[in-house]
C-alpha cells in the first residue's frame, strides 16, 4: 500500500511517519483491495492541547474512505483516525458481500 503523508504547519519526524505507515498498513490485513491512503498532519491553534489533527483518506476501489480526528498527540489522533477507518472498511465489506 502506498502511504504518503504530508504535514501542515511542522516538520515531521522520521519516527511519527513510521508509525503512521506502520498503523495504515494493518488495515490491508482487513481488506486487501486497500490501494494507499493520504494522510494530512495538522497542527491548529497553539493555545489549545487538543490541537494535534490527524486526517486520514483511504483509498479503495468504488469509494474512498475518510476520517478526521483531533487529540494531544499525532499518535492519538492517528490510533483513533485508524480505528474509525477500520470500522467502516468493516462495514463496507459487509456491503459488498450482500451484493
Amino acid at each position: 500500500m502506498r502511504v504518503t503523508i504530508q504535514s501542515l504547519h511542522f516538520k515531521a519526524d522520521q519516527k511519527l511517519e513510521d508509525f503512521v505507515t506502520h498503523r495504515l498498513e494493518k488495515l490491508t490485513n482487513l481488506y486487501e483491495s486497500v490501494m494507499g491512503s493520504n494522510v494530512v498532519l495538522r497542527l491548529e491553534n497553539v493555545e489549545d492541547n487538543n490541537n494535534k489533527i490527524a486526517e486520514i483518506k483511504l483509498l479503495i476501489p468504488g469509494q474512498d474512505l475518510f476520517a478526521r480526528k483531533q487529540s494531544k498527540t499525532f499518535e492519538e489522533a492517528t490510533d483513533l483516525a485508524v480505528e474509525a477507518l477500520r470500522r467502516q472498511l468493516k462495514k463496507h465489506k459487509g456491503k459488498i458481500r450482500a451484493k
